[in-house]
């Protein structure tokens, strides 16, 4: 399909990823804004859920930035927001996690443990766990090598990791830029524990479902990565839309084969989230 005009009506509600679907982390892609705007006309409601390791309040304001209003979605959930409530009510896989971290990810996403009582240090061998929110921009996007020092000295620590975005890569203004899920894998292949919250895992789908609060036979997944966004709605068992205009650059006519190949079936599949 060519656009949202054509399945809006079959649906009540849109759980929408962000990063590759609305913005490519500098400026929405084009048609963004007025889909989002036919989409509220038309009375359907959207939840951005979002891989994103920052609290949901940090993406609104961000959002507002690029010139999207928070009059065009019903709410934002994301898997670092996910881990703040799981730090902050250490609930299952947090409750044995003790209080001193070292914390593997840029300043700007320490919002996920300020406030909590957690401290900071730089040395594994002294800490409970390491928190992965991703690379830092200032490091090497896309060698993941650069992490091993930090990543071995917390193996040899036994520190589990917590990993605030299983994404493996993004694409940054048509760079791609390894995630935090990346190096999650790496540490798990080396014998680390990994704690993850976000997509692909189903359980990430029932905050949003309560912001929507609509049938989930009538609500549409969007995303535009087969592994997280389209395998995380098959969990749920919600229809999703295969928007190509992020991660997997394909022709449309080569998608479906490509989908199958993978084991995935979406619903439907569109060069991007626009309305025509």
């Amino acid at each position: 399909m060519t656009g949202f005009a054509l399945i809006a009506a079959q649906y009540d509600g849109f759980i929408v990823d962000l990063w590759g679907v609305i913005h490519d982390g500098i400026k929405p892609f084009p048609g963004v804004i007025d889909c989002l705007t036919k989409l509220r006309e038309a009375d359907k409601r959207v939840v951005f859920l979002s891989n994103a390791p920052r609290r949901a309040a940090s993406i609104a304001r961000v959002l507002a930035g690029m010139g999207i209003a928070p009059d065009l979605y019903t709410g934002i959930v994301t898997s670092g927001e996910a881990v703040y409530l799981g730090l902050r009510d250490r609930s299952g896989e947090f409750a044995d996690l003790g209080r001193v971290l070292v914390h593997l990810g840029p300043p700007r996403d320490r919002n996920l443990f300020q406030g909590l009582d957690l401290t900071e240090i730089d040395t594994p061998a002294d800490a409970d766990f390491l928190l992965n929110t991703g690379p830092d921009d200032h490091h090497p996007p896309d060698d993941a090598s650069f992490f091993d020092p930090l990543l071995n000295a917390s193996l040899e620590a036994g520190l589990p990791m917590i990993c605030a975005n299983p994404d493996l890569e993004i694409v940054r203004d048509g760079k791609r830029i390894i995630c935090a899920g990346l190096l999650a894998q790496i540490y798990q292949a080396r014998g680390g524990r990994v704690i993850q919250r976000g997509k692909p895992d189903a359980a990430i789908y029932q905050p949003v479902m309560a912001l929507l609060a609509t049938d989930p036979a009538r609500t549409l997944a969007v995303g535009d990565s087969l592994r997280t966004d389209i395998a995380g709605a098959k969990a749920a068992g919600i229809d999703a839309a295969w928007v190509l205009s992020g991660l997997h650059d394909l022709p449309l006519s080569d998608a479906p084969a490509y989908a199958a190949r993978e084991g995935l079936n979406p619903a439907v599949i569109l060069p991007a989230f626009r309305w025509t």
